[in-house]
């Protein structure tokens, strides 16, 4: 059982990790990140007074450095969404060794949507601030995708004592009413600079009391602000639709072995979290590299 560690700050930014436990923890918010190759030491809050090492038979957890978006020019932005990344080919020179930089899941695993592209995917939780921290850095990463691979998110909710299942159940619920997508950056705003949406007390970085945590019913008010019906979202939230995804999202993020977030997966067969390899511009680089592994992989059948 994975347990959380310490918030420990790098020189531009700080970071929180969010792992697995059954304690009643409670972790200050993350900062946000100002630079994007800025490198940290795995960090996963645990009880405010006393922090409590992970578990050393289980990899480690946590995220590293969060989005360059905010500090690249908006220009320069633009132009990379607007050019596809070309395809690498796979070379492999040793840069990257499996069970230290990434971790092959075996047996391989179904993909979490069913696509014919390499699939990419995020396992995340609105309620974790280091994915928070992070969420910026996966826009990087989908911008340096080629056109063969594509990128998903997989909610967790293994943080039950943190509100975790009610944003999991408003990400399937926003995705069938197809604002999902669209209101992703801004719920997290909502989660970690407004508090519209948080389960913390964001002045003083702990949870709040039970009984004041959003509800379903909360979370509705703020996607009315993209068009959706809060009675709607409340219904197709609770939907037996919605209840079936949550249960396969379990069961997915069991198998795929992963131990906390934010979590990389490639297509069911690798992972990796992106304190493996301490940099945003290693965790593009790594992503990159799984992709084009995968790629010559299929290419040879």
């Amino acid at each position: 059982m994975l347990k959380r560690l310490p918030i420990l700050c790098a020189a531009l930014l700080a970071l929180a990790a969010c792992g697995h436990s059954s304690d009643n923890g409670t972790a200050a918010p993350a900062a946000p990140a100002t630079a994007s190759t800025a490198a940290t030491t795995p960090a996963a809050p645990a009880t405010a007074n006393a922090p409590a090492p992970a578990a050393s038979a289980a990899p480690t957890s946590a995220a590293t450095a969060a989005a360059a978006s905010t500090a690249a020019p908006a220009a320069a932005a633009t132009a990379a969404a607007a050019t596809p990344a070309a395809a690498l080919p796979f070379v492999d020179d040793g840069k990257w060794v499996e069970g230290k930089d990434y971790f092959r899941i075996d047996p391989a695993q179904p993909k979490a949507v069913n696509t014919d592209k390499i699939e990419v995917v995020e396992v995340f939780s609105y309620a974790c601030p280091a994915c928070n921290s992070f969420h910026s850095a996966m826009d990087q990463i989908e911008k340096s995708l080629p056109p063969n691979a594509v990128v998903h998110y997989l909610p967790a909710a293994f943080r039950a004592d943190e509100n975790w299942p009610v944003y999991q159940r408003a990400f399937y619920a926003a995705e069938a009413l197809d604002v999902r997508a669209k209101a992703h950056d801004a719920f997290f705003d909502a989660t970690w600079k407004t508090g519209e949406t948080a389960t913390y007390n964001l002045s003083t970085g702990q949870p709040k009391p039970k009984g004041a945590w959003p509800t379903i019913e909360d979370i509705a008010k703020f996607y009315a602000k993209f068009g959706v019906d809060p009675k709607e979202f409340a219904a197709v939230a609770n939907s037996f639709s919605v209840n079936t995804k949550m249960k396969q999202a379990d069961d997915l993020i069991k198998a795929y072995g992963v131990p906390g977030t934010p979590t990389i997966v490639v297509d069911g067969k690798y992972r990796f979290s992106p304190s493996d390899v301490h940099t945003v511009q290693r965790a593009v680089e790594l992503t990159q590299w799984l992709v084009a592994k995968e790629a010559a992989a299929g290419a040879g059948k």
